[in-house]
């Protein structure tokens, strides 16, 4: 379907046809690839799936065979490992070292373009959350031990962070890992809530207490899961997202390795913050894109349906509720788009630093958006959009979803505060390298 017979609001301006500084002939190819790949073998059944709450197997089989889900990760891409291995570029379309943030955002709005966050983040969570720790703070014999099969798919594996009693307070997380005995394993225990993929996972990078109280008694480990001694799991139903696979996981004197310790002990809250980045960041694009088909499969509706002898959307109050959910999104999409240019020029230390804070803010406001745009499609929708088959069954379950943007990877409240916090903090720093050293009159 071109531009020109899409509802208003379908796509993204860029891909409307409208000018944008941010797209070089590479993402464009990169785009055109990924959505003929993604359509087929995700988006034209995801709706399906997400009804039967599950992705047939051979779904990660097609994924992982083309490496599509290598992109899902932050970039840059493990080059030097992607190579080892034989990858030299994705789909033909880009080289696995040219590959920047922009191509991975192009990625994660294609894979959400079903408007529905399950049936995507039953292939890629794991992959884009899990994988990076080991990359960045693993040692070599770990990443040796286990990055093969996670990068080519044999193995799967997901991020499990989240309590019962700790959600967005990591720093109380409460399963321990003490060493035996001999200094050989560490033994968990405890236990892991609302984790993504855990049900199919063969490992966890997980957070666990080394130490005392607080944050600096956390450590990551890369813990087995699937027919693991010690290990059981149970899927739990949750509002939305259903086809992603939450988790419930129970650690009872699981012996894990002690060559399994991710980076240095002590260091989990570090780690484990740094990755938060990337999270939120991929939850605020893939909300975005969410909010995008609910406003279009809107407009569409409106377009066609009557009601008192016209359409719909000759009514001003129809064609207000619209405009203000579609200012809302637009704006999020500029700043989406300019947060993620902003990420192919900063290093990722810059990035952590500049960028933290209002990596929070933007995931915050990405489910606000969200909220405001599935609110606007099931009341445009009338009772079709309160049914969960039929026309009005895509804003109906967007509609579903809008909390499983608002609370995972830091619920929005604890976001709002954190981003301000962090800017602060970044101001505080900036200007107390401008005073004057005491006794001095110089600067």
């Amino acid at each position: 379907m071109s531009s020109q017979t899409q509802p208003p609001l379908s796509d993204p301006p860029w891909l409307m046809g409208l000018p944008s500084p941010y797209y070089t002939d590479s993402h464009r190819r990169w785009q055109k690839a990924c959505r003929a790949f993604i359509e087929e073998n995700l988006i034209k059944n995801a709706m399906a799936w997400e009804t039967e709450e599950t992705l047939p197997g051979d779904v990660w089989e097609k994924f992982t065979a083309a490496n599509m889900l290598i992109p899902s990760m932050p970039a840059p891409l493990p080059v030097e490992w992607l190579k080892k291995l034989g990858i030299q570029d994705i789909l033909g379309a880009v080289k696995v070292e040219e590959f920047d943030y922009t191509h991975n955002a192009i990625y994660t709005d294609e894979m959400a373009r079903s408007g529905l966050a399950g049936p995507s983040g039953s292939l890629t969570t794991g992959v884009s959350f899990g994988i990076p720790p080991l990359l960045k703070f693993g040692n070599k014999q770990l990443q040796e031990r286990f990055m093969p099969e996670l990068l080519r798919g044999e193995k799967r594996i997901c991020i499990a962070i989240t309590e019962p009693s700790a959600g967005s307070d990591v720093a109380n997380i409460q399963t321990t890992a003490v060493k035996s005995e001999d200094g050989k394993h560490y033994i968990v225990n405890g236990t892991k809530k609302w984790i993504t993929n855990g049900i199919w996972s063969h490992y966890a990078t997980m957070a666990v207490r080394t130490g005392g109280l607080g944050a600096s008694g956390l450590s990551l480990l890369l813990v087995p899961l699937l027919n693991y001694p010690g290990v059981s799991m149970r899927r739990l139903k949750v509002g939305g997202q259903i086809s992603a696979g939450t988790t419930f996981i129970e650690l009872d004197d699981v012996a894990v390795p002690v060559e399994n310790l991710i980076g240095v002990e002590g260091m989990g809250m570090r780690y484990i913050m740094t990755n938060f980045n990337h999270e939120r960041l991929q939850i605020a694009i893939g909300a975005t894109r969410q909010a995008r088909v609910a406003l279009s499969a809107a407009f569409e509706y409106v377009m066609k349906r009557e009601a008192f002898g016209k359409a719909l959307i000759e009514q001003p109050v129809v064609r207000h509720r619209l405009a203000k959910a579609g200012a809302l999104l637009e704006s999020l999409q500029a700043w989406v788009e300019q947060f993620v240019y902003q990420m192919t020029k900063l290093t990722k230390e810059e990035a952590d630093v500049e960028l933290g804070g209002l990596t929070a803010l933007a995931k915050a406001q990405a489910g606000i958006v969200l909220s405001e745009c599935a609110q606007c499609a099931v009341l445009l929708f009338g009772g079709n959009g309160f049914t969960r088959t039929g026309q009005g069954e895509i804003a109906e379950k967007i509609y579903r979803e809008v909390n499983g943007v608002r609370v995972p990877g830091g619920s929005e409240d604890v976001m709002l505060d954190l981003a301000i916090r962090q800017l602060v903090k970044n101001f505080k720093n900036k200007t107390k390298m401008l005073e004057r050293p005491r006794g001095s009159s110089k600067l």
